[in-house]
């Protein structure tokens, strides 16, 4: 273990084996920090935080402070990271609001400058958030995603796994796993091809995820008749995730970009 002399390290702070923390960083409240991670110079580590190992937190980052939330009142609360995940410098991650509640981020995701997860979030493992992508409260994502620079999520919020979300975008309904999608609102523009080629997707399956698309955001239908749609295919596994994903969606999924345009274009003619 490697503590600088100058960092402050709490009284109930439980730190593993090969931990190394670096000039002027602060870890107080309850925190526990698994074998092998690294915490950075003026980094600063609170509430009742449970990080897992191999992790590091770079310069000026803030994990598991209080959540921005004006519901919340002291109570306690959790934040649970798990393994091997980056947060780079300013990056700021809080604590559930609710009491007994957590934020809780999975394995190797990486959260680059100035990238945000709030209160309560649910993140899986493998994604990627670029600078200043920015998660309010109880936004769910899955794993292998990817939002770019500047993207804001409004609160409640899903993203599915494999989806992949153009910098400047502002989310405010659901995107469905294995789709591309951009603007402001975003809107579904495609599927995330590359990402399903690198994440070993087979000829098959990238066949069948594009009908899904075809079916969802091509086709003109209502969101109850492409579930009906949906259901016709053969049964595979990638089918039954985003069949799943929108039945279990509570805000609505995004539009698709093509149909939408096409549907402004009827309105003006007053068809």
């Amino acid at each position: 273990m490697s503590i600088h002399p100058t960092a402050i390290i709490g009284p109930d702070v439980r730190l593993g084996t090969d931990v190394t923390v670096g000039p002027y960083a602060v870890i107080e409240g309850h925190t526990t920090i698994g074998n092998g991670s690294e915490i950075k110079a003026r980094a600063h580590i609170t509430g009742y935080t449970e990080i897992g190992e191999g992790n590091i937190i770079h310069m000026g980052a803030v994990i598991g402070h209080e959540p921005q939330d004006i519901a919340f009142k002291g109570e306690r609360s959790y934040l649970k990271i798990g393994n091997n995940n980056v947060f780079r410098e300013g990056s700021y991650i809080h604590r559930g609001t609710k009491p007994e509640s957590a934020t809780v981020i999975g394995n190797n995701n990486y959260f680059m400058a100035y990238s945000h997860a709030g209160h309560n979030c649910l993140i899986g493992n493998n994604n990627i958030f670029v600078c200043n992508a920015l998660l309010a409260g109880y936004v769910e994502v899955g794993s292998n995603a990817f939002l770019s620079g500047n993207v804001v999520v409004h609160q409640f919020c899903r993203i599915g796994s494999f989806a992949i979300i153009s910098g400047l975008s502002a989310v405010n309904k659901d995107i469905p796993p294995f789709m591309t999608a951009g603007g402001r609102p975003a809107m579904v523009t495609g599927l995330n091809s590359v990402g399903l080629r690198r994440g070993g997707f087979s000829a098959d399956q990238r066949s069948a995820i594009k009908e899904a698309f075809r079916i969802l955001f091509r086709n003109g239908y209502g969101t109850k008749k492409a579930i009906e749609e949906l259901q016709k295919l053969p049964e595979t596994a990638e089918v039954n995730d985003i069949i799943s994903f929108v039945n279990s969606s509570a805000r609505g999924i995004c539009a698709g970009m093509e149909y939408k345009k096409q549907s402004a274009d009827e309105s003006m003619r007053g068809e």
